[in-house]
């Protein structure tokens, strides 16, 4: 099992929008919301360029604009993290049943060594995130990566995603995808099954996406 971290497992996107809206006003200008849903998903290189692009200021250095927005979002991922619908027993239910499970994240170690807080440090048999690989989401790599570190062949995982981003970049990588939305509304796509909510989800339904029976 495949579990992206934001917007998915916890409801973390709202802080993310509290931080990069207080930027924006640090700047002097306000962050538009077509510019905001490019950034769900996207890796933090990605989401500084097109904040700057937003506001007009494309001159901006984006590492002093990601290292702003860190410091910020640690500071609002300590003060508490909500878990999505349904999530916390999914993952439960997964852990459970003895299935190797991956984080695979566009969210930088540090942050995530603060979300591991709640989501539980032995939720997880391998962590990725968006600064330990070459490519971010919607590239293909940190999905291939989660399963090889796994050593359970991509075809064999089933991949949790809540936004296009990470929807493309779980089926680049040749996962069983269930996007579940949650910011920004996802387009059916073939080889995509789409929940309201990972309360409708459980282990006979992971099993189906792969075709085969419930262990």
């Amino acid at each position: 099992m495949l579990f992206d971290m934001d917007g998915t497992l916890v409801d973390s996107e709202k802080l993310w929008d509290v931080a990069l809206h207080e930027l924006a006003a640090e700047y002097g200008g306000v962050l538009s919301a077509a510019a905001r849903r490019t950034m769900v998903g996207a890796s933090m290189a990605v989401s500084m360029l097109a904040l700057h692009d937003d506001l007009g200021q494309p001159e901006r250095d984006p590492a002093a604009s990601a290292a702003w927005i860190n410091a910020r979002i640690l500071e609002l991922f300590r003060a508490g993290l909500r878990w999505r619908p349904g999530a916390l027993a999914l993952l439960g239910a997964v852990r459970a049943a003895g299935i190797p499970t991956a984080l695979v994240t566009s969210s930088g170690r540090a942050l995530v060594e603060v979300a591991l807080d709640t989501l539980g440090r032995d939720s997880f048999d391998v962590v990725v995130c968006g600064d330990e690989v070459d490519a971010a989401k919607p590239h293909p790599e940190p999905y291939l990566t989660a399963a090889r570190l796994l050593g359970v062949p991509i075809g064999r995982c089933v991949a949790i995603e809540d936004s296009p981003t990470g929807v493309a970049s779980a089926l680049a990588a040749g996962a069983a995808v269930l996007a579940v939305p949650a910011e920004v509304p996802l387009e059916p796509r073939d080889g995509v099954h789409q929940l309201e909510s990972l309360t409708a989800a459980d282990l006979e339904l992971l099993a189906a996406l792969l075709g085969e029976p419930p262990a």
